[in-house]
Parts: structure tokens; C-alpha cells; sequence
């Protein structure tokens, strides 16, 4: 019987039956030694599955079972109340990583447990700076960008973020992800604001109406949750431009040959990460694959699966090409020197502080978007 049984059985209150639903939509039960993964489904999953859970597996013998969700840590903070935690690892954005370890949901975790680089180098000074959070470690660094399709507009291509707003030269409709982040930096950037003022900017009641003001120009928008949808209603052509994960477009480029460029003018890139949630039912195992996944050949081994820049220096310099098309990955990947000329870094500490009130505010907005 599994540690989660033992608790359980004989004393599901009634107020808990919804969250047990909730869980359960995540996946079904793990086996007793599972380590059971929370992260993000599609492409990028079968990159993890590849160059991470694979590997793992055939090294220690231990399986590994992946639950699928699309971010947020509603479903965390409900599970770390009723000390019914299903997951061991979750893969997370470090705003949202932030955001939990603030409210106790989190581990702490120590850069000591992790390996040294090939040729000694500690990790703390193998990996990007500020790497390392209280209840987190950056493993990769990955961008949210604007992808388009190629034969939409004859005779010209985007070439700015600010030509996501301008529907005259670029007409047709556009997907965009059901969330604020991203949204409103674009929103400021089509104004020409520099990069270094976003944030300041968005502090203040002006930044804000300016950025709702832009958005509110979009004549239709497809809202869009999980992240293989943006490059799905792109290939299937219902709209001409989408936001969404580089490493999602290139697999539909790459891979299936959709019709579609990714415009890395704008790119906001941000640090993804891997935590363990407070009351995790294997923290030692955990641990143990924390260790194995941020390696330097399993980090490098990633990012040719799929173009994310990894989060070590030893790391990023072993990355070659695509394992089955042979494309050069170095070039997808959003730190290359050539994409990363005019890309903002979001500022995940100042969402981790606003998360609440941000969403609030785009909730609003949308609901008056909606009843126009």
C-alpha cells in the first residue's frame, strides 16, 4: 500500500472529495516507487522523456511518471493544505517557483547537492547567475516569443514586436496566452518603451491603462492555455501570429513542417526550474534526480531535444545538433547571440510580489473586453 493510501483511506471528508477529482485529473495513481514529475506535456515532455526520464530510469531502476499541467500553483497550495501531496518534482517558471516558496509550498534546496561540471568547476560557479532560489534551481532558460505564418502576408514579414499591434499591415487573428505575463511588456514595448523601463512602468496605474489600451486594439484574440495549442491553430491556419515557447514552434517547424517563423524581436525570456513541493512522498529520490537532470551532459542532452539554452555553462557549450533532424540547435536557442539582441528578461521577482493583484487586474480587463 502506498504512503498516500495509508493516509487516506477511511477519512476523505467531504470537503476534500473536489481537490481528490483534482488530483486525479493530473493522473492516476503512481506506483508506490514512481517518481512522479509534474510538468508540461507535448514537445517538451518528450524532450524530458529522452534526455531525462529515460536515462534515469535505466540508471537507478526507479520509474518515473509524469503528470501533466499548464502552470499556476492553485492545485499545489490546496494539496500542501490538506498534506496531500501527489508529486515528488515540479518543473516550474521561477516567478511561480518564487511565488510558492514565499508561501511555505517549496523545499529548500541547497546548490551543495548538485554534481561539479566535467572538469571540476563547482556548480555555483558552472551555472548562470542567479541560478539558484531558496526552494529552486534553474535548469533551463526558455523564451516566450511571437511566431507567424509565413504565407499570411505576401510580400512582407513581421520584424518588430510591435507588429503584433498593427493589424492594417498585418491582418488576421492572433492567439495569445490566457495570462498577463508577456502580454503587457509586449503591450509597452509596441510603444517603443525601452526594455530596461517595463517594469518600472507597469508599477504605475498609467503603464497599466496603456498597456490595456493597446491590447483592447486586437480585433480577435484565441486565448490559449496549454502550450501546444498556439503552434496548432498556426499550422491549421485559424490565426496568422501566436504567442507561445520557442521550443514548441521549432518542434512544429522541425518536425512537422509547419509553415511558420518565430520572430525573436521581443522574446521574453525566463528561467525554468525544478522544485520539490512541501510534503513530496519521495524527497530523497527527488533529490537524487535533481541531481542526475542538471548535470552537464543531461542538460546538454535536453537542449538538443528541444532548444532551450541550458541553464550551465559547461552545459551550453556541448549543445550540437537535433538528434533526428540534424539541424544545428545552438541558432533555436534563445540565448544565441543572434536572438537575443532586443529580448527582455522578465522580471520574475516582480510578478512573484504582484502575482495576485496582476491577474486580478487582467481578469477585469478581460471581463470588460468581453462585454463590449
Amino acid at each position: 500500500m502506498t504512503r498516500e493510501s495509508k493516509r487516506t483511506r477511511g477519512r476523505w471528508p467531504a470537503r476534500l472529495l473536489g481537490l481528490a477529482l483534482a488530483l486525479l485529473s493530473l493522473g492516476g495513481a503512481a506506483d508506490e516507487d514512481a517518481l512522479v514529475v509534474l510538468s508540461w506535456g507535448g514537445a517538451y515532455e518528450r524532450a524530458q522523456q529522452a534526455a531525462l526520464f529515460t536515462p534515469y530510469t535505466a540508471a537507478t531502476g526507479r520509474p518515473v511518471e509524469v503528470r501533466q499541467y499548464d502552470g499556476g500553483i492553485e492545485a499545489l497550495r490546496r494539496a500542501v493544505a490538506a498534506d496531500e501531496v501527489p508529486w515528488d518534482l515540479i518543473d516550474m517558471t521561477r516567478s511561480e517557483a518564487m511565488a510558492a516558496c514565499d508561501e511555505g509550498l517549496l523545499e529548500p534546496l541547497s546548490p551543495a547537492l548538485l554534481s561539479p561540471a566535467p572538469d571540476g568547476t563547482p556548480a555555483e560557479a558552472d551555472f548562470l547567475p542567479d541560478a539558484f532560489g531558496r526552494c529552486a534551481i534553474t535548469h533551463s532558460i526558455f523564451a516566450t516569443v511571437i511566431a507567424y505564418r509565413t504565407d499570411a502576408f505576401p510580400g512582407r514579414r513581421p520584424t518588430r514586436i510591435g507588429d503584433l499591434f498593427d493589424q492594417r499591415r498585418f491582418p488576421g487573428p492572433r492567439a495569445l496566452q490566457d495570462t498577463p505575463a508577456v502580454n503587457l511588456e509586449w503591450a509597452l514595448l509596441s510603444y517603443r518603451v525601452p526594455r530596461q523601463e517595463l517594469y518600472r512602468l507597469l508599477s504605475t496605474r498609467r503603464g497599466l491603462a496603456l498597456a490595456w489600451e493597446r491590447l483592447d486594439t486586437l480585433d480577435e484574440i484565441r486565448w490559449w492555455q496549454a502550450g501546444d495549442t498556439p503552434p496548432r491553430l498556426l499550422a491549421e491556419g485559424e490565426v496568422v501570429m501566436a504567442s507561445g515557447y520557442n521550443g514548441r514552434f521549432f518542434e512544429a517547424m522541425v518536425n512537422r513542417g509547419a509553415p511558420i517563423e518565430i520572430l525573436w524581436d521581443g522574446q521574453v525570456q525566463e528561467h525554468e526550474t525544478w522544485a520539490i513541493p512541501k510534503g513530496a512522498p519521495h524527497p530523497e529520490a527527488a533529490r537524487e534526480f535533481l541531481r542526475f537532470a542538471t548535470d552537464t551532459e543531461r542538460l546538454a542532452d535536453l537542449a538538443r531535444h528541444i532548444p532551450y539554452g541550458p541553464a550551465r555553462r559547461s552545459a551550453a557549450v556541448r549543445v550540437t545538433t537535433h538528434p533526428e533532424s540534424g539541424v544545428d540547435m545552438r541558432l533555436h536557442i534563445p540565448t544565441h547571440p543572434l536572438n537575443t539582441e532586443r529580448a527582455v528578461t522578465k522580471d520574475e521577482a516582480w510578478y512573484a510580489r504582484t502575482q495576485s493583484r496582476i491577474q486580478a487586474l487582467f481578469r477585469d480587463w478581460r471581463a470588460r473586453r468581453e462585454s463590449k
